[in-house]
């Protein structure tokens, strides 16, 4: 009879998986919903097929393989798909974390207190090592800026407490089900508290939209009881969401008893257990905190530029005003030679020049032109850049080469000259020595990427990080703008430039484009 059990509760588990699959992430699929928010919205196909694949899989083992043995591979699987769903819609910004509770209580329900303890264990390592790697950078997940690392340990310790918490409960009412001493109102009072202890506002709506449940969270972040909202159409508290079952997911500025707040909200249908369409659930958080953090962070930091431009402008033309005006004020004596007087006057022109390229390069800078994208090929855009510097270097400068003969993408042949020119000019000036420069270019997984490495002084890992600033230069007679513009094209572009080097033992810049239609040819 036990195994038997066991055999109904798989088939369950199983109808269930494919339920979840259809009506959640079918419908996620398919309305594309978070195409423009998760980083990886379109690999959910891969992760539908599979779980497919895995079901028909389950059925034909069911009585083929040992049940219990079956049971446990289901939910280590299963674990395994909703941690990868979460890696796929933003890790520690996922919609999708919460599923880990319904897998807990589903483990328990099919195998009881060990089942739950089981999948709430494995669920957090596997959680916490994926909020781990994606804190570390070790994983192409961005997340918000705002987060730090006691947010990402909050997160991860929570999640686990829910876990072990729901594991807890679930096997203890398991247990008392076991012994028949458990009733209907047992579960509701913990579905009740589970739905009351939520940390996001949740409401349920009937069929015509009239609010049924309002969780103690919605009414903290509303300022409205449970009794006021019982019965009033959902649109009127939240006006925004519209006509339900149009629109999935809103954010929206709303005011509550007199206090303006930014509310995102999501609404999805509700169904029964034989699949009837019984209401909505909605789901929502006060985000007007979380606004007005980045909105200042981003005002400050606006703010602290200008004033850093402004100071690092100011210092670059006092240096040429002083030599101009020393140099205006001795000819205006009139005591000065007359060779004195040509050597005044070439000082005050240099000095003019200078003044001149500062502001041309801050215009540059702060004012950059539209980029023209058409076919351009590199190799000859680099070789242009070569014959320029070759034109230029000392003689115990060698310069090399190593890229194909053509490689044509979509580029502005201007700026990118500007980049690789300027890139190979700063190269020269780091070797008075003498020494190689050698200027690279190859394809490499989806990227293009550019290298001029040289053999020259090399810069100080304190420096590295600012080399990119502007008006940042450790050149005399330097403006400090030429790798700040070069910086700026290349994200023109779509791509980045970086710095490697050790004093002493010479610098490369790689820059790394996007792949856009590239001909190579060797």
């Amino acid at each position: 009879m036990a195994e038997d059990a066991l055999v109904r509760k798989l088939k369950t588990l199983i109808a269930f998986r494919v339920f979840f699959v259809t009506a959640l992430l079918g419908t996620f699929f398919v309305f594309q919903i978070g195409y423009r928010v998760f980083p990886f919205p379109s690999t959910v196909l891969y992760l539908i097929i599979a779980l497919y694949t895995i079901s028909i899989i389950y059925s034909l083992a069911l009585g083929k393989v040992n049940n219990l043995t079956l049971a446990y591979a289901q939910i280590s699987i299963d674990s395994a798909a909703i941690v990868a769903l979460i890696f796929l819609t933003g890790a520690i910004e996922s919609w999708f974390s919460s599923l880990m509770l319904l897998l807990v209580i589903a483990s328990a329900i099919v195998l009881g207190r060990n089942g739950g303890y089981f999948t709430a264990t494995l669920l957090s390592l596997l959680y916490g090592v994926l909020v781990d790697l994606q804190f570390y950078g070790m994983l192409p997940l961005p997340h918000d800026p705002l987060l730090k690392e006691k947010d990402f340990l909050y997160n991860i310790f929570s999640h686990i407490g829910a876990l072990y918490l729901t594991a807890y409960l679930m096997g203890h009412l398991m247990a008392r089900l076991e012994r028949k001493e458990i009733d209907f109102a047992d579960l509701t009072r913990f579905n009740q508290y589970v739905v009351e202890n939520t940390p996001s506002g949740l409401f349920t709506t009937d069929l015509s939209g009239r609010i049924l449940i309002f969780n103690r969270a919605a009414e903290e972040i509303t300022g409205l009881s449970h009794t006021e909202v019982f019965g009033r159409m959902a649109q009127e508290v939240f006006p925004f969401m519209g006509q339900l079952g149009e629109r999935n997911r809103a954010e929206e500025t709303v005011e509550f008893q007199g206090e303006k707040k930014v509310i995102g909200l999501s609404v999805s249908r509700m169904r029964d257990a034989k699949g009837k369409e019984i209401g909505f659930i909605g789901v929502f958080q006060d985000l007007t905190e979380l606004k007005r953090m980045a909105k200042e962070i981003k005002e400050k930091e606006q703010w602290a530029t200008i004033g850093e431009l402004s100071a690092n402008m100011a210092h670059e033309i006092r240096n040429p005003l002083a030599s101009l005006k020393g140099s205006v004020e001795m000819l205006k004596e009139g005591s000065a030679s007359s060779e004195h007087k040509d050597k005044l006057m070439s000082i005050a022109l240099s000095e003019m020049d200078r003044l001149n390229t500062i502001i041309v390069d801050f215009l540059t800078y702060s004012r950059p032109s539209s980029i023209e994208l058409r076919d351009a090929d590199l190799s000859t855009i680099l070789n242009k850049t070569v014959d320029l510097l070759r034109s230029r270097s000392p003689e115990n400068v060698t310069i090399a080469k190593d890229y194909p003969e053509r490689m044509v993408m979509k580029a502005d042949p201007m700026k990118l000259e500007q980049v690789f020119l300027n890139l190979g000019i700063n190269a020269l000036e780091a070797m008075p020595g003498g020494g190689d420069l050698e200027i690279g270019a190859s394809l490499n997984n989806g990227t293009v990427e550019i290298t001029f490495s040289d053999t020259g002084e090399g810069i100080e890992p304190t420096r590295q990080e600012k080399v990119f600033y502007p008006f940042y230069t450790s050149k005399a007679g330097g403006t400090g703008l030429g790798l700040s513009i070069a910086y700026r094209i290349v994200e023109d572009h779509g791509g980045h430039i970086t710095v490697t080097s050790a004093p002493g033992e010479g610098t490369t810049f790689s820059i790394i484009l996007p792949e856009t239609h590239v001909e190579d040819a060797r």
